[in-house]
């Protein structure tokens, strides 16, 4: 969508979100879909696992513009991409822990194994996905999982380990993106709404910059401007005027 201007807002501050207690993480997406929605945006994407899986329905009922989570986009296309109704999902220890894709695949009649990978963020973070290292931890947790032919990357930090992942794997397993089945989403639901901007990408980050900007640069590099926005602007309450960009 090179049409359209963009605001991300990481919230680097506070992460992970993966081991905080649900009603933490749905406090904090509150505080910052408020603040996106009184900046004018037209949509929200809550890019995150996690916080698409504990807070994604409050979001949905409180903003005033359309909002979308990362996991029905993944299941769907999980559910496309199964051969054998067997899928497999890894994720946080908070996603995992919720249920959410598990519910929706079930509610589909696959059959679903699912494991939390905890240390996979921090390998990826550091610049390590294409080490040994990483390969060795990712066997650790695809250890003992049964036959699948399907497996949904459920953290948006595990597409930067594919290639560990399959040779793990190997070949017979397709991988889904659930980030790429949400721009798809995205994409198509907004088709039909004129885009109004210049291609701007603004990055707000609650933690240190230059720190955004390595992991930004290990995770595959950063387009656009990026401000500080300190954590005491992100109010709980959702739903601001929509003036601003």
């Amino acid at each position: 969508m090179p049409h359209r201007d963009f605001l991300y807002l990481g919230d680097t501050a506070r992460v992970p979100y993966g081991r905080k207690p649900p009603e933490m993480v749905v406090e904090f997406a509150q505080g910052i879909a408020g603040f996106l929605c009184g900046q004018g945006v037209d949509a929200l994407v809550v890019a995150c696992n996690t916080a698409s899986a504990v807070a994604l329905p409050n979001l949905q009922e409180r903003c005033p513009v359309p909002v979308w989570g990362v996991i029905d986009p993944g299941v769907s296309a999980a559910t496309r991409a199964t051969r054998t109704g067997s899928v497999g999902v890894i994720g946080t220890k908070a996603t995992i822990g919720s249920g959410a894709y598990q519910r929706r695949l079930e509610a589909k009649g696959l059959r679903v194994w699912a494991r939390a990978c905890p240390m996979l963020v921090h390998v990826v973070e550091e610049g390590l996905a294409d080490s040994a290292e990483a390969e060795l931890l990712v066997r650790h947790y695809l250890d003992g999982r049964p036959e699948i032919d399907t497996l949904i990357l459920g953290c948006t930090h595990y597409p930067l380990l594919k290639r560990a992942i399959a040779r793990v794997l190997g070949g017979d397993v397709m991988l889904v993106d659930s980030a790429e089945a949400t721009a798809d989403a995205v994409s198509r639901s907004m088709e039909d709404v004129s885009p109004h901007g210049e291609g701007r990408v603004i990055h707000f980050v609650t933690g240190d910059i230059a720190a955004f900007a390595h992991t930004a640069r290990a995770i595959g590099g950063v387009a656009g401007e990026i401000r500080l926005l300190p954590v005491t602007e992100l109010s709980p309450n959702v739903g601001g005027d929509r003036t601003g960009a």
